[in-house]
C-alpha cells in the first residue's frame, strides 16, 4: 500500500514541478527582468535540496511505474510484486547514492 501512496505523491510532485517550470519559463516572454529575478531565487541551498527531492521523486516514480506495469501485464507479476518492490527500492537507493554526493557538493559549494 505504501508504494501506491508514494507513487501518487511523487506523481503529484512531478506534475506540480512541471506546472511551475512552464510558468516560470514563460516569464521570459513577458518580462526578461522578471524571469531573471525568478531564476535568481532558485540559486540557493534550499532549492538545491528541492532539486534533489525532485530527482528522488522522478527516480522512484519511474522505477515503481515499471514495477506496476509488470504487475499488471506480466502473468507472474502479482506473484513477484513484493520482490519487485525490493528491486525498485534497491535501484532507487543505488541511483540516489550515485547522484546525491555530486549534487550536494555542487549545491553547498564543495566543487
Amino acid at each position: 500500500m505504501w508504494s501506491w501512496v508514494a507513487h501518487r505523491i511523487t506523481g503529484f510532485a512531478i506534475f506540480f514541478f512541471l506546472l511551475v517550470h512552464v510558468l516560470d519559463t514563460s516569464l521570459v516572454r513577458v518580462s526578461p527582468e522578471a524571469y531573471n529575478a525568478v531564476i535568481g531565487t532558485y540559486k540557493n541551498p534550499v532549492m538545491g535540496l528541492g532539486e534533489a527531492g525532485l530527482v528522488a521523486a522522478i527516480v522512484f516514480h519511474a522505477f515503481n511505474g515499471i514495477r506496476i506495469m509488470l504487475v499488471d501485464f506480466w502473468s507472474k507479476g502479482a506473484k513477484y510484486q513484493r520482490v519487485m518492490l525490493w528491486v525498485v527500492l534497491g535501484l532507487f537507493a543505488l541511483t540516489m547514492a550515485g547522484f546525491l554526493p555530486r549534487h550536494l557538493m555542487h549545491v553547498f559549494g564543495g566543487e
